[in-house]
Formats: structure tokens, C-alpha cells, sequence
């Protein structure tokens, strides 16, 4: 999406959220939906429409891992990083996963298929570890059911 485009899209959905209580994450959350990512041409009108700093938007972009500043890859795929998860192999996972991929935390593969990134808890402790493709949660994967998942 152009640049343009990017910032009067951030504009609307800015002004459509303003009197909503915390707009703030609405706000990201949807322009990310609706572009793939948060562009940083963005910040400021968003800032602005919602009368806070840009440092204030941006803090929250860069604290909560679901909210991306730069173009992911066609699907995310996230592994747990939690401590139940460490107790049952993420570790190995993680590292198998990237060795797999080519990449490491935060980045896409080259052909923009992937994008990996890490998550604290998926909330499914007890059939750990477990990672996130897109949207679909997967339990007790290791190093070998990874790799059959990357090959659906």
C-alpha cells in the first residue's frame, strides 16, 4: 500500500475509533489488520487524532509482540517461549525452527512466505510446547511435527 494510502486509511480509522475508551490498540490493531503491519508513516496522525505523543503510540507498538512495524511474511509463525514450554523441548524446537526457516526472531524469509516470531504464553500449557501458523494453534510439536507442519 502506498504511503498515501497507508496514512489516509490510519486517518479514518483513527477519527472512527477517537471516542472510543483506549482507542490506542483498536486503532493499531485494526490499521495492522487492514495493511499487514504498522507503517511508521502512520505514528504521527495517529498520535495526533488520538492527542497522544508519537513516542506514546510507538512504545506501545514496539511492546506488545502482536503488533508489527515492519511487513511480515504470508503467515506468522510463533513459538512459545514460556516456561512451560522450556520445560518440554521449545528450546530445541526454536532452534530447529529457525535452522528450518533461515531466519531468526522478528525477521521473514526471503521469499516472504514466514515471518517468525517469538510469544510468552499461548495459554495451552499443558500440551507444551506449542506454536502458533497463522492463526491455528498447534500442541506438542517438536522438530519432526514442525516440519510436517511446514509441509501441508
Amino acid at each position: 500500500m502506498p504511503d498515501s494510502d497507508s496514512i489516509a486509511l490510519a486517518a479514518a480509522i483513527t477519527a472512527r475509533r477517537v471516542d472510543e475508551p483506549g482507542a490506542l490498540l483498536p486503532v493499531l490493531h485494526e490499521v495492522q489488520e487492514r495493511i499487514g503491519y504498522i507503517p511508521s508513516e502512520c505514528i504521527a496522525v495517529i498520535a495526533a487524532g488520538l492527542n497522544l505523543s508519537r513516542a506514546e503510540v510507538h512504545g506501545v507498538i514496539s511492546f506488545y509482540s502482536l503488533l508489527r512495524s515492519t511487513p511480515g511474511g504470508e503467515q506468522i509463525i510463533s513459538v512459545c517461549r514460556a516456561e512451560s514450554c522450556q520445560a518440554m523441548g521449545s528450546a530445541a524446537l526454536e532452534r530447529h525452527v529457525m535452522t528450518r526457516l533461515g531466519i531468526g526472531y522478528h525477521e521473514t524469509t526471503a521469499d516472504g512466505r514466514y515471518s517468525l516470531e517469538p510469544v510468552y504464553c499461548l495459554g495451552n500449557c499443558a500440551c507444551s510446547p506449542s506454536i502458533t501458523i497463522g492463526a491455528e494453534l498447534h500442541s506438542r510439536v517438536d522438530p519432526g511435527r514442525f516440519d510436517e507442519l511446514l509441509d501441508l
